[in-house]
């Protein structure tokens, strides 16, 4: 198959990529060198990259000149931060930025989009319509994919596509799944106002942190008592402070935790609700409490049609044995932000090594990757572009019985 030798072709060049950009990760939205490096080799593709006004990051266009059945434009998005954390695998490209390093994988990330971008390059007559590759700054802030979208990458796009390392599933499984796959998260800020009493004489005061008490009792009561339990929903307080000294009450508590949700229609009753409790909860002792509730992702979905496209797509390439399908997690992502816009599939490529899965996991100082799946990855996303773009219609196929 012509995209299988094409990305046995880079495969090299994808790791001398990764590597690369595994020895620079850079904080969100500072991703400078990251970002000229990646413009300098899509300039060396014969592309004309765009960048963004006041943020890092880069995009660029390939036109296939193939017969196209309809005029369509297919986003591949690659994420390209770094994170706040001590590299410590020991390896010979580790990172040189002190306090950060890949440890998600995004220098994978980075690496595939552009053999992808090479593959289709180089096959452009062999399909047609548009890619826009876009390498997206700051994922690690929750908050990138939101400011591309106000910059307009999404203008005349029909759908998006992303692929990421999975640190716990063994090279080379890669899981192709549809509908809820990540969870939305919000975060929320709680103070619960008493008044201040000697400990000697409490009926005097009214004690905020035996309220704190109450409020985080009553939370993990509605967690597990009021939501339905076939609604993944999880609610963890993160931070507590409160209190003067050891013998008066305290007057004020603040608290900070995170929501994460699955389905989009229940955020906003879940916010009510929590509202409720906690100010129920909080004048049991005669306390008020006021919450501060922030809307940060959404829960991320994948299009049926395009998982469909994408497990034809990787059993043409590498046989059935290579895919599974795994249970939707209560992590989030900002790619959610582009899928609720159009269709999108978010796709997991397996990446430990055989056995080694269990120890591998994303947000770990010791993450590493088998970097023979740089070539699995590059060649599923370009196998995807021309399924996609060759049909006047994506099809469901018989999706729910091959991945239920």
């Amino acid at each position: 198959m012509e995209v299988w030798k094409k990305a046995l072709e880079y495969e090299d060049y994808m790791i001398r990529q990764r590597r690369f950009f595994h020895r620079i990760p850079e904080p969100a939205w500072e991703e400078v060198k990251t970002t000229v490096a990646i413009q300098r080799e899509l300039e060396k593709m014969g592309l004309h990259p765009v960048r963004f006004d006041g943020i890092s990051g880069v995009c660029a266009e390939i036109r296939g000149t193939g017969e196209a059945k309809q005029d369509r434009t297919l986003l591949l998005r690659a994420d390209i931060d770094g994170v706040e954390m001590q590299e410590e695998t020991g390896l010979p490209f580790a990172s040189e930025n002190p306090g950060y390093m890949h440890a998600t994988g995004r220098d994978c990330h980075i690496a595939m989009l552009l053999g992808a971008a090479r593959i289709l390059s180089d096959m452009k007559k062999d399909w047609g319509g548009r890619v826009r590759i876009l390498f997206q700054a700051a994922e690690e802030s929750a908050q990138g994919a939101p400011e591309y979208i106000k910059r307009g990458i999404l203008e005349g796009v029909n759908a998006v596509y992303a692929a990421h390392m999975y640190g716990r599933l063994p090279a080379p499984q890669i899981d192709i799944s549809y509908g809820y796959r990540m969870a939305g998260a919000d975060k929320f800020d709680i103070e619960i106002q008493g008044v201040s009493s000697h400990g000697s004489l409490p009926h005097l005061g009214k004690d905020a942190i035996a309220a704190a008490a109450q409020v985080i009792q009553a939370i993990q009561n509605y967690v597990a008592r009021e939501n339905n339990p076939l609604e993944p929903l999880v609610v963890s307080i993160g931070t507590i402070k409160g209190g003067h000294q050891r013998n008066t009450l305290a007057d004020l508590v603040k608290m900070e935790g995170t929501v994460r949700i699955h389905d989009p229609a229940a955020r906003k009753r879940t916010e009510e609700n929590l509202r409720r409790v906690i100010t129920a909860a909080a004048g049991i002792l005669g306390c008020t409490a006021n919450m501060h509730y922030q809307y940060m992702l959404p829960p991320l979905t994948n299009d049926q049609k395009l998982a469909s496209i994408a497990l034809k797509a990787a059993e043409k390439l590498f046989g059935e044995a290579c895919i599974t399908h795994l249970p939707a997690v209560m992590a989030s992502e900002d790619f959610a932000f582009y899928s609720e816009n159009i269709p999108g599939i978010y796709i997991n490529i397996g990446c430990a090594a055989p056995g080694k899965e269990n120890g591998n996991h994303n947000y770990s100082s010791h993450f590493q990757v088998e970097e023979k799946v740089l070539k699995n990855g590059a060649a599923l996303c370009a196998q995807f572009v021309m399924d996609y773009l060759s049909k006047e219609e994506t099809e469901d196929g018989k999706i729910s019985e091959v991945l239920s």
